[in-house]
């Protein structure tokens, strides 16, 4: 469902919340709708809708014949809002979900069907997430794999941008549902996102309770555009006299996404900025995040960096933590402290791209600046977060641009190794490649490099790994041939730097290996190692 039209613009969405906020209509909020999941013990499930000031309100939770609880409440006068925590419930369903407004003589009701307790998850960014399953590998195979997955229920958010936060989405794409190969498939780069469902598929295999997506993407964004202005300005982001805009659109093409005044952009022929959407500061996070803030939340998974390649790039270490930081508190306030504040939030690491003139694109920066320039997560700036390297899993061929890379079940597949480890506290599971913990020269003139973890050296590449090479106070990166190599160290040759080594770096390339073919990985998870950079005087774990 489409709720809104472009040639509207502005004035449709504005005339629909001042509707809504006269309390003239008792309704839930417009996620709360049939076939949704909330979240499960030991959360409590935060139900609110609009009413008629004054009047009060019981939400009553039922299955099959037996009523399981019952809440009162009032709707605000100030707000002509209500809003209930429902006791925790254990995973399962299905559920029935009624809420009854009186006020002196009038009594509405409204009913939601179909609803079942599990953990929700919220995906986010832009285009890389915002692929559908019949954009990507082996679409035919997976869009009839959903008879076994009817507990793992999606959503989709529409595209939609406000110059200040909305108490409520304006408009969905997709209301809650039951997986079908028509919503999974339904287009390219539109409704459900397949990094969202594949992610949700596998962690279903593992805890084998509901699970809830919420997609909420936009092609081409960046990450100013998700952010709240005060977390921009934290990192020293002017955010006033910017511009906002509504576009809701209708249709995309077979292989085009909007751009921000509505014309479309081929993605075949992605600019190298691949700022193709919205990029005002916070016109994303005021429509697309802000109005789910109170729902309770399990966690969050994001894919977004490529359009901050060139735009911010410096700031990309400030405005990634900042984002999180504020996202969390944002869920945790506005769900009455029932959404953790530290809440599990996972993401993707940026992928390969093949650039014709630009043999840096800032994509190496891009993704260490993910990491808050630490190159490994959880980390002290980004606590409880967990990260999917997929450097290895470039496309060349791909019909969307090497940018977007089809393979995104590797991707959602290590994302769910990290939810299973930082989410549900799954032991000894290894969902992070290898990376040094120790760089030191050797008695016999080489750089030996020591892992954390056991490595799988699956070849000999001489140019992934630079030394930086200092003379005449003048410093450059120069490649260093790997030399030998155990379970769990390798050794570089310094034969090409004349002067003094001062640095090491791995994969600082937009494009470090083809697929599945980087030097190093992990012996069991095949986990790729990420990349790194460090001082030889450092250990960098």
């Amino acid at each position: 469902m489409v709720a809104l039209r472009p040639a509207l613009g502005l004035v449709l969405p504005i005339l629909l919340w001042a509707h809504r906020s006269t309390g003239s209509n008792f309704r839930f909020a417009s996620y709360i709708n049939n076939y949704m999941v909330l979240q499960k013990e030991p959360a409590g499930a935060v139900i609110w809708g609009f009413g008629l000031p004054g009047a009060t309100v019981t939400v009553t939770l039922i299955q099959g014949q037996e009523t399981i609880m019952k809440k009162v409440t009032s709707v605000k006068a100030d707000a002509d809002t209500w809003m209930v925590v429902l006791d925790p419930v254990k995973a399962g369903g299905p559920f029935e979900l009624m809420a009854q407004q009186i006020l002196g003589r009038m009594n509405t009701t409204q009913t939601v069907h179909d609803v079942l307790f599990g953990d929700v998850w919220l995906c986010s960014g832009q285009s890389n997430m915002q692929m559908t399953v019949l954009q990507i590998f082996n679409a035919t195979r997976e869009l009839s794999n959903t008879a076994a997955y009817q507990s793992v229920r999606i959503l989709s958010v529409s595209l939609l941008q406000a110059e200040q936060e909305l108490e409520d989405l304006a408009s969905v794409d997709l209301e809650w549902s039951k997986p079908t190969s028509e919503n999974l498939g339904h287009g390219y780069f539109r409704y459900m996102s397949a990094v969202c469902w594949l992610f949700g598929r596998h962690l279903y295999d593992t805890v084998q309770h509901p699970i809830g997506l919420i997609s909420s993407t936009w092609s081409g964004t960046p990450i100013e555009a998700w952010s709240s202005r005060r977390s921009l300005k934290a990192c020293g982001i002017h955010t006033q006299g910017s511009r906002s805009r509504i576009n809701c659109p209708e249709k995309l093409g077979p292989e085009n996404t909007c751009g921000e005044k509505g014309e479309c952009a081929d993605f075949r022929y992605i600019p190298r900025d691949s700022v193709t959407g919205p990029s005002e500061p916070s016109v994303l996070w005021n429509s697309m995040i802000y109005p789910l803030h109170k729902m309770t939340l399990k966690g969050v998974i994001w894919y977004q960096g490529e359009a901050n390649m060139n735009y911010n790039t410096d700031l990309y270490n400030c405005t990634f933590p900042a984002l999180i930081e504020d996202w969390r508190r944002t869920f945790h306030n506005g769900s009455q402290g029932q959404t953790e504040l530290f809440f599990p939030f996972g993401f993707v690491q940026l992928s390969s791209v093949l650039f014709e003139d630009n043999p840096d694109g800032g994509f190496p920066q891009i993704r260490w600046h993910q990491t808050a320039d630490l190159g490994y997560v959880p980390n002290v700036k980004m606590p409880n977060t967990f990260m999917a390297v997929a450097m290895d899993l470039g496309d060349k061929d791909s019909p969307f641009g090497s940018i977007h890379p089809r393979d995104k079940d590797t991707v959602a597949y290590r994302l769910h190794l990290g939810a299973r480890a930082v989410a549900y506290g799954e032991k000894d599971l290894i969902f992070q490649g290898p990376l040094p913990e120790k760089v030191e020269f050797s008695l016999m003139g080489l750089l030996n490099l020591t892992y954390s973890q056991e490595i799988k050296v699956q070849k000999k590449d001489n140019k992934i790994f630079e030394i930086s090479c200092c003379s005449d106070q003048q410093c450059k990166w120069l490649p260093a041939d790997m030399n030998t190599f155990s379970t769990q160290s390798l050794t570089l040759s310094l034969k090409s730097c004349y002067g003094t080594v001062v640095a090491v770096r791995y994969a600082w390339t937009p494009w470090p290996c083809d697929y599945k073919q980087c030097p190093v990985y992990h012996p069991s998870s095949f986990l790729p190692g990420p990349p790194f950079v460090a001082y030889i005087a450092d250990q960098i774990s």
